[in-house]
């Protein structure tokens, strides 16, 4: 047993070297189990526990449907539930067509390492999600970064490539809400940076779908549609189950399907998913007093917690900076304790020196709940 423990020992010893210099930084991460009033979860409109996704996956059960899909899209796992969310989808969305995906982080490698080409430019967002940097890693495209939010910055790039004589098709890579900062996108100038340039715009709708826009349509929901728009759209969040979307012209679906690895070699998604989706976007449309309660919500939520430091978006994401790895984590702990789940966040999720609270508001809590938490965030940050 010695023996084997210390080949273990030796095995991994760079690996466990490198969690022990994690946790000397104070960015050590373990699961933790769900407790306390929900102010760290992205299920904004409290739909993941809706009795009506419950009784459309119980429908569906009884309809026959499998919870398994037995295989990859292209083999025999395409059940006619992935087809009708598709085609329900594309309708409710204003776009040609839609693919359906497990995860949104399946989706977005899919679209930065499939879409563009060898002589292509990407301009992404400098602080766009993990999963968009795993389809930059892997794209034969050229990638560079823009200034966060800011629209001139990915037309001066664009621009200064053009300028050394380049002709490959132009990307704009960003995300309508962010999900750190809980800031919202130059939308409608970005649109503009695309017409000029004649480029494809790949937006990230994971955080503001089914919260903003007409009927929850999101942020982006003006460019649905469009030739050169392509929107991914998450239901793992505010639609309260999984996977993801992604809405766009029929040949980029059509592409995806014929060259898009994370979507050809993936076991397709549970056909039960599809249902409970389904449902999701009709409840959208459905209990409009969802997203207005939130509202009152987040409305209330900067009254209380903006005197004690977060900051106001406008958005059901409120951030609290407090730059330290230790002291952040630290607080988090102590508003734990009281009974508020308030996750820390450290690099590097977020950049150096801004480590912060993110708190989430989901209609999972009350206004009575923000006021409590803005009681204990104020003792806490003592």
């Amino acid at each position: 047993m010695a023996e084997a423990t210390t080949r273990t020992g030796n095995l991994w010893s760079a690996h466990t070297a490198d969690l022990a210099a994690l946790g000397e930084k104070a960015r050590l991460r373990a699961l933790a189990p769900r407790r306390g009033v929900d102010f760290a979860s992205n299920d904004y409109l409290a739909m993941s526990s809706s009795p009506r996704l419950a009784a459309a996956v119980q429908d569906a059960i009884a309809r026959g449907v499998p919870l398994g899909s037995g295989g990859s899209r292209l083999l025999r796992g395409n059940d006619p539930e992935h087809e009708l969310l598709e085609d329900e989808a594309a309708r409710f969305f204003g776009s040609e067509s839609a693919l359906f995906f497990s995860a949104g982080y399946a989706a977005n490698v899919a679209l930065l390492s499939t879409l563009p080409q060898r002589g292509d430019l990407i301009v992404y967002d400098e602080l766009v999600h993990a999963s968009m940097h795993e389809g930059l890693r892997l794209t034969r495209a050229t990638a560079v970064s823009a200034a966060h939010n800011d629209a001139q910055s990915f037309d001066d790039a664009a621009r200064e490539w053009r300028a050394k004589g380049n002709m490959g098709r132009v990307w704009l890579a960003f995300e309508t809400l962010y999900s750190m900062d809980g800031d919202m996108a130059p939308v409608a100038e970005m649109a503009r940076v695309a017409e000029r340039h004649e480029a494809v715009m790949l937006i990230d709708e994971a955080h503001s779908t089914g919260v903003f826009g007409p009927v929850g349509r999101g942020l982006a929901a003006d460019l649905d549609g469009r030739a050169d728009t392509i929107v991914l759209r998450t239901c793992g969040k505010a639609l309260g189950c999984e996977g993801a979307l992604v809405l766009a012209p029929r040949v980029v679906r059509d592409f995806l399907v014929n060259r898009g690895r994370p979507f050809i070699f993936s076991t397709a998604p549970s056909p039960l998913v599809c249902a409970a989706v389904r449902e999701a976007l009709r409840i959208l449309a459905d209990e409009p007093q969802r997203r207005e309660a939130l509202r009152d919500l987040v409305a209330h939520a900067e009254r209380v917690l903006v005197p004690r430091g977060a900051q106001a978006t406008g958005s059901q994401i409120l951030p609290l900076i407090l730059h330290e790895d230790a002291r952040t984590m630290a607080v988090a702990a102590a508003l734990q304790a009281n009974g508020f789940d308030v996750r820390g966040i450290r690099p590097p999720t977020v950049p150096q020196g801004t480590s912060r609270l993110r708190i989430s508001l989901t209609l999972n809590a009350t206004l009575e709940d923000v006021d409590a938490l803005g009681a204990a965030l104020e003792h806490a940050l003592k």
